[in-house]
């Protein structure tokens, strides 16, 4: 019995799916996500109840502004009675968990940088092929 014909194609996206930038792209993204839901549980269930007790027992996330005049005592009774609000606290929780982020990533680089150039700062030695060559060079040098 033959086996069917495997499509070009596939091997291509085998290749291209196993290199190494593409699969630390892919865990770097996992890890993204995962980063961003710790993230977003600190500042939802964390830094917002402090900022709120400190301010006299504000739930921003109740912070909103309803688009057609109507009153209502939560957010979620707004959307309940479908009506079109202005979210003013969830973009307030919003702005800190990019902060938060944003400050991770900064000093995720920050040490990657600060780790690269040590690592720029102390050059290897010549390998012994090296050393090899340069006597050669320099044996045939004398020879001229």
């Amino acid at each position: 019995m033959l086996a069917p014909k495997i499509p070009g194609w596939v091997a291509d996206f085998k290749a291209f799916i196993m290199r190494g930038n593409v699969v630390d792209l892919a865990v770097g993204i996992i890890i993204g996500v995962a980063f961003t839901a710790v993230v977003g549980s600190l500042v939802k269930d964390v830094i917002t109840p402090v900022l709120g007790l400190l301010t006299g027992g504000i739930d921003f996330a109740n912070i909103f502004i309803t688009l057609k005049g109507q009153h209502f005592a939560t957010l979620a009774e707004a959307q309940k009675a479908g009506v079109p609000t202005m979210n003013v606290g969830l973009f307030f929780n919003a702005i800190i968990q990019f902060l938060i982020v944003s400050f991770a990533v900064f000093w995720l680089v920050r040490a990657l940088t600060h780790l690269k150039v040590r690592e720029d700062a102390a050059p290897a030695g010549p390998t012994k092929t090296e050393v090899l060559l340069g006597e050669i060079r320099d044996l045939l040098k004398e020879k001229r």
